[in-house]
């Protein structure tokens, strides 16, 4: 039986164990590298390889097409993944990684991910994306309108998987690389793509190749645990924030409340509960608008499967503030919150909105706390820095400085 590396590896929340998996990113560079090498060993003489002789039944293309295929991850987990569908049609050759997504729910557990590769007449490696991966239709994404939606991350490791090979070989021409996903356009559908303005297939994804995966159960508890240890630390001005950027920001502004800092992911309500019951007295919420402008609208669980509505409700704070109806529709047109805070600079209403905006999250905040504690907001975003700070959130930002 097969294995590939990712086995070895699992997260422990509450003595369960969850596997592990790997991101369609990684499919995609892995199925890159195998169908490069299938091409090019097509290509090599014979006697340049050291293959047995085919076995009966066995026909040329599957006796020299490579089984597996080692990819690193960024994560630094080395996977060695099993080839599917090698194939040969004139001078192309292609290949298929089966996504496995361990025990995360995903969508795309199972599909296959393929790869054809193709030599053109320059140096250099091209990346394109086919069938069931998606088209970017509007500005505002990693990116440009027109592109595969294949993300930075996984887009540089197809091509340093590409150029592995063509260096192995000693290749000088370069290669063309189609990534594709016949199930892709089916299983978009149930993705937030459409509503992205990604047309017509799954975007490939994946910062660090591999799937870590998290119950929510099994997370909510993990978050109260670490409350529960800083109170019992001394800590009584907590510091909350979803994840790795607002904690980078907070640590850019005040290195020394890194000690105070939990990471509550999306579910900030039901933080605010737990720190609530474990006795906090006074909560900071420290996160970057994208998450936090959701708060304004009374959502405390920021996840976008749960609820979005940014633009919306970033253009009823701009209405509120004083903007036309034309600005208004500009900002509902927007698909990043980097996009509609461009808008409103460009018509002189960035700080009379997020006024307004510090002044809603102000009051779902203490809605959710309901006297139990004192909760403030910071809420910023790049390259703006800190747009609005909400009660005394200021005030204990300086405290903490000196």
């Amino acid at each position: 039986m097969h294995t590939s590396g990712i086995e070895a590896y699992y997260t422990l929340k509450n003595g369960k164990r969850l596997q592990m998996g790997y991101t369609t990113g990684t499919c995609a560079a892995a199925a890159a590298k195998a169908a490069a090498i299938l091409l090019l060993t097509r290509r090599a003489p014979e006697a340049a390889f050291s293959q047995p002789a085919a076995s009966p039944g066995q026909t040329e293309l599957t006796r020299r097409a490579p089984e597996t295929v080692s990819i690193m991850t960024p994560k630094g987990i080395l996977l060695n993944l099993e080839i599917l569908e090698p194939a040969l049609d004139g001078e192309t050759a292609s290949c298929a990684i089966r996504k496995y997504s361990g025990d995360d729910p995903d969508v795309t557990d199972g599909i296959l991910i393929y790869a054809s590769a193709r030599l053109r007449g320059e140096p250099g490696v091209v990346v394109n994306g086919g069938i069931g991966i998606g088209r970017v239709t509007k500005p505002g994404l990693k990116q440009p309108v027109g592109a595969a939606a294949i993300n930075p991350v996984p887009l540089d490791m197809i091509r340093c998987a590409a150029r592995e090979v063509l260096e192995e070989f000693g290749e000088t021409s370069g290669l063309d690389i189609l990534i594709y996903a016949p199930e892709g356009t089916e299983i978009a559908k149930k993705t937030f793509n459409p509503r992205l303005g990604i047309e017509g297939g799954i975007s490939i994804l994946g910062t660090s190749g591999i799937v870590e995966p998290m119950s929510e159960a099994a997370l909510l508890e993990s978050i109260e645990l670490e409350l529960r240890q800083k109170y019992a630390l001394g800590c009584r001005r907590l510091i909350l924030t979803p994840g790795n950027i607002g904690a980078d920001f907070l640590k850019s502004l005040c290195p020394s409340a890194e000690n105070a800092l939990v990471k509550c992911s999306n579910y900030i309500g039901d933080t605010l509960d737990m720190a609530a019951n474990v006795g906090f007295p006074e909560v900071l919420l420290v996160g970057h608008i994208g998450k936090l402008v959701k708060l304004s609208g009374g959502i405390l669980n920021t996840h976008s499967r749960v609820a979005d509505g940014r633009a919306e409700l970033m253009a009823a704070c701009a209405l509120r503030a004083g903007c036309s109806g034309d600005t208004a529709r500009e900002i509902l047109g927007c698909l990043t919150t980097d996009e509609m805070l461009r808008v409103l600079k460009e018509e002189n209403l960035l700080e009379n909105t997020m006024e307004v905006l510090g002044e809603r999250i102000d009051f779902y905040l203490k809605n959710r706390a309901a006297g139990r504690l004192t909760a403030a907001a910071i809420v910023f975003a790049e390259p703006f820095g800190i747009l609005c700070a909400t009660g005394p959130a200021a005030a204990w930002l300086e405290e903490w400085k000196g």
